[in-house]
């Protein structure tokens, strides 16, 4: 299992295969499809992000309330091809990373080899051990979408798996790599 530093250099990036298990830590914000639909009208207006795009990485979550004591609730990952609309875009501006679950368009894996980017998948179902690796949760914008807001997360040995490398190689394409862990 890797240990990677966010934000990621392309060498880091570039050495990443699909399958493989990593641990993140570093600098994540969220934003779902609201969010993304909110950003996408923003750049279309000529206005900045609400964060800087530039080696950034996205996780798809919309945690649940955080209960007293704790930084955040449960926050395992949205499904990500809800996000492939805006993705692309995104990716060509700087984005570097994103983190959801399950398959993406092939718009967005030729936007990942164009950009030298990566889609790590994080375990639907394991949103409770997710959020104990979040150390940190601060509101970056879009507050009224509440659950689906842009937030700042820093987190230290985020579980998850390279879903496609900077290659184009898709895990969903080959599902023993599905099994194999590496």
């Amino acid at each position: 299992m890797k240990r990677i530093q966010l934000p990621m250099d392309k060498e880091t990036r570039d050495a990443l295969a699909a399958g493989e298990s990593v641990l993140l830590s570093g600098t994540v914000y969220t934003a779902r499809d609201a969010a993304h639909k909110r950003m996408i009208a923003l750049l279309d207006e000529g206005k900045e992000l609400p964060m800087d795009i530039q080696d950034a990485c996205i996780y798809y979550v919309g945690p649940t309330p955080a209960k007293p004591g704790e930084v955040i609730g449960s926050a395992g990952p949205t499904t990500a091809s809800r996000m492939d609309a805006y993705t692309p875009r995104l990716l060509d501006l700087g984005m570097q990373a994103m983190i959801g679950k399950g398959r993406r368009s092939e718009a967005v894996k030729e936007a990942i080899v164009r950009n030298h980017a990566v889609y790590f998948i994080a375990c639907g179902g394991a949103g409770a051990l997710i959020a104990s690796s979040i150390h940190s949760a601060e509101p970056v914008a879009f507050e009224d979408l509440l659950a689906e807001a842009i937030v700042r997360l820093e987190v230290k040995d985020f579980p998850c798996f390279v879903g496609i490398d900077t290659k184009g190689n898709d895990i969903y394409d080959d599902p023993d790599q599905c099994v194999s862990g590496r």
